[in-house]
């Protein structure tokens, strides 16, 4: 049996292990494109499911990149534009899908994903410690997820939760 060097079998292993958050961020994002296409095809509540899946990758990317000392700018640029699609513009389009239309509607439709990837440009150029600056996208991506299970949609909530995500308002980090 031939047995790897012992240099390329770390040189793998290395690999492999900084790979591992990022393939969450990936679950991430793909859990936004079923919910979307869940969506596009009148599963409401499973779009909703995909969302809070969504919100499970998103929890342990980060923390299995600083756990595994893997941090790099490409994961942190990979898991917004995973969250942009997964937590701002599948809640948004759950939500268009839920109301009636109107002016209200387009207006909060627009607003959500523009707020939510605001927050994530501001918080990717100006990182807080022990806080966050203005509500995450995660958790209004989460409550809009809430009311969809429910079937349930508000145009006012999703444009105070679109505002709170650039607000000025300090959340304790869990």
């Amino acid at each position: 049996m031939g047995q790897w060097p012992q240099k390329g079998g770390i040189c793998l292993i290395n690999h492999l292990v900084r790979a591992v958050p990022n393939l969450f961020t990936i679950g991430n994002l793909l859990s936004g494109v079923f919910s979307i296409t869940f969506n596009m095809n009148g599963y409401l509540q499973m779009a909703s499911i995909f969302i809070f899946l969504s919100a499970i990758f998103d929890f342990f990317d980060g923390r299995l990149a600083r756990r595994l000392k893997v941090n790099s700018e490409f994961g942190v640029e990979l898991d917004s534009l995973a969250d942009i699609v997964s937590l701002g513009v599948a809640p948004a389009l759950l939500f268009y899908s839920l109301e009636p239309p109107s002016i209200f509607t387009t207006i909060a439709f627009v607003l959500f994903p523009t707020m939510g990837a605001l927050r994530l440009a501001k918080f990717n150029v100006k990182p807080t410690r022990g806080y966050f600056m203005g509500l995450p996208i995660t958790a209004a991506g989460l409550l809009m997820a809430c009311m969809g299970i429910f079937l349930y949609s508000n145009a006012l909530i999703t444009i105070v939760l679109s505002i709170l995500m650039v607000s000025p308002v300090r959340i304790k980090k869990l």
